[in-house]
């Protein structure tokens, strides 16, 4: 299943380091989410972009994560050649990586 199916996102910048929250839909979902969309899937699915660490925090409260990823900007937005120079649609790239449906 897409991930977009069980959270939606947002994307934020700071130079060359973008900022990704993925939040749950259902926070009964959180764990199945824990455990499917780590660090290394992340660096994973961004590999061509994301040059240097991902690091993830976790808001079980809120049902939420904040992945933080450095050098993921090509420079930063006034040194990127990227169409995308501020990594807004990254938020859209991350829901629809493929995750196992939750057991019900």
């Amino acid at each position: 299943m897409k991930l977009r199916e069980l959270a939606h996102s947002r994307t934020g910048d700071k130079g060359n380091t973008s900022n990704l929250s993925l939040i749950a839909f259902d926070p009964g979902h959180y764990d199945h989410l824990k455990t499917h969309v780590t660090e290394a899937s992340v660096k994973t699915l961004f590999a061509e972009l994301v040059k240097g660490d991902v690091v993830r925090y976790e808001l079980p409260q809120l049902g939420a994560f904040n992945f933080v990823m450095k050098l993921a900007l090509g420079g930063g937005v006034t040194r990127s050649l990227a169409l995308d120079a501020h990594g807004k649609s990254l938020s859209s790239a991350l829901l629809d990586m493929d995750i196992p449906e939750p057991s019900a």
